[in-house]
Parts: structure tokens; sequence; C-alpha cells
């Protein structure tokens, strides 16, 4: 049985607090965005598995709430030490030169910027800017994918990096993410072809990875998710299970295995339900994440 309490990737939205309301935001962040304590956030690190390899922390935006985001450093530096490789998404509107100095020393080691486009309130419009801070304090800016390869994070001593990205209707508003004020505005794009369960930030490894892909979970808040968008119905709360012992009991159900196999036309089988008749309802309901959540709330609840 796989040991749970190595994670290789965490994805962890700690504040979905922003100082921008974007219509795209698949999690309503903004500047009345859902907020956890401090100690809720330390009690979740103490629930999280024994090694991590790259731990995202994402939002909302982090550095709306700097002291917390700080605070979770030194925790996470005080858990791991450098063994663990500390990931940045920020929007870089609230980036100063003092600020990435102090991300810097509280062991922060690739930084992404993930507002280039034209749902944030500047539109890339501060790109050469951070690029000229970032140069400044000698973080590398040559590698611009943020999904940077497996081999890099795990390398110790690790150098600093940065790069760039945002959302555009064919991935980061295609069939992903019919979620939060995407949905609500109506600028999801309508695709039943587009798995999102099948590639990166999906569901698929999230319990044994996959070829190219490290096994990834996500944390919205507390919610432990098998992926990005999550299940309608999360698998369970960080702030009080150990994150390890909820993925081993998940492994043993049928639905979540296929989950982790990026096929989420097939989790319904085990308990009744059809490839067919949850093919029919994504061609239907034209987004596969829709599916997924009308499958828990409507199938699996009274199948746990």
């Amino acid at each position: 049985m796989k040991d749970f309490n190595h994670c290789e990737s965490l994805y962890w939205v700690f504040t979905q607090l922003c100082n921008d309301q974007c219509d795209h935001c698949y999690n309503n962040s903004g500047p009345q965005g859902k907020r956890m304590t401090e100690a809720e956030c330390l009690q979740i690190i103490e629930n999280l598995p024994d090694r991590i390899d790259r731990i995202i922390l994402s939002g909302g935006e982090p550095l709306a709430e700097k002291k917390l985001l700080f605070t979770i450093l030194d925790a996470l530096t005080a858990r791991y030490g450098d063994t663990t490789q500390i990931m940045l998404q920020t929007n870089g509107d609230l980036l100063t030169g003092e600020i990435l100095d102090t991300l810097i020393e509280k062991g922060v080691t690739r930084f992404d910027i993930a507002s280039i486009d034209r749902y944030h309130k500047h539109a890339g419009a501060r790109l050469m800017d951070l690029a000229s801070l970032f140069e400044s304090r000698g973080v590398n800016g040559d590698d611009r994918d943020p999904l940077i390869e497996k081999e890099t994070y795990l390398v110790k001593g690790k150098s600093l990096s940065w790069g760039y990205w945002g959302a555009t209707e064919d991935m980061w508003l295609g069939g992903n993410w019919a979620r939060g004020r995407a949905l609500e505005k109506g600028i999801w794009k309508r695709d039943p072809q587009h798995n999102f369960c099948s590639i990166l930030s999906g569901g698929i490894g999230f319990l044994t990875g996959a070829p190219g892909i490290p096994q990834e979970i996500s944390i919205q808040l507390w919610k432990i998710n098998p992926c990005c968008p999550g299940t309608w119905k999360a698998m369970g709360d960080a702030r009080v299970d150990k994150v390890a012992d909820v993925l081993a009991r998940v492994a043993e159900s049928p639905v979540f295995r296929k989950i982790n196999e990026g096929d989420p036309l097939g989790m319904g089988e085990s308990i009744g339900v059809s490839r067919e008749y949850a093919t029919g309802r994504v061609a239907e309901l034209k987004n596969i994440c829709l599916w997924c959540d009308e499958f828990f709330r409507e199938h699996f609840a009274s199948n746990p």
C-alpha cells in the first residue's frame, strides 16, 4: 500500500481574500473572500503528511494576508526544513522589494505571477516591473512554466526562479473550472470533450501520481480535494483530519480510484451509474466538472 505520509505536491489555498475580484475566479476570491484563523492554519500544517516534496501556496491573494503567510512559511520551515520546495502563486500587485526579500528569507524558491491576462485588474501591465524586481534579487526568469518539472523541484539546494501565466478561454477558463464567479458570470467554456480530470491540477494521480504528473492534492482553505476544482463534498477537513489518513481511506473507494485514473466518466460504475449515462450527462451539462458535482450530490451522497 502506498505511504500517504509522503506527498509529492500539495496545492494549498490558505485564503480567499484578494485585492482584486476577477470575473473568472473559480473560488470567489475578493475583498470579502473567506479567511481562516492563524490557529486553523497551524493545525492544518500539523495534519499534513510527514514528507511533502512541493507545497504551492495560493489564494485569493497570499500577500493580502501577508502576516498570515509569513507565519505559515515559518511553520513550514519548522516542520520540513529545506526538504520541501515552497512555491508562491500571486497576482504580483502587492509585491515589493522588501516583501520579496522576506519571502526569500523565509524559504520561498519559486514565484508564479498568475495574472498576465485580460481578466485581472492590471492585465499584465506590471510584468516588466516585476521582471526587473526579480532580476534585482537574482531570481531566475528563464523557466516561465509555472508547472515546473518534478526533477527541478526535487533538487536540494534549489535556485530561485519565477514565471508567469494567466487565464485563457482554452485552458484556465476552458472545461476546467465551471465554478465560482466564472460560472456565475457565464464565462466558462462549454466543452464536454475537455476532461480536466485527466491533466495536471485535475484528479489524475492524486493518490499515485501518473506519467509526467506528480501525486498532487489540493486543499481549498481546509477542504481536502483530489483536484483544484474539488469534489462537491470535500474528502476531509484538514483542520481535524490527518491528510494521510484521508487519502488512505478514499484509496479504498473504487469511485476515487477512477478519479485517480483521470476517468470521471467511469467513477459511478461501481454503484450502478453507467459510463454511457455519465457521457450523456456531460454532453447535456457541457462540462465534465459539472457532471462530477452532480454525481457526488445525487448519486454518491447516498452510496458512500
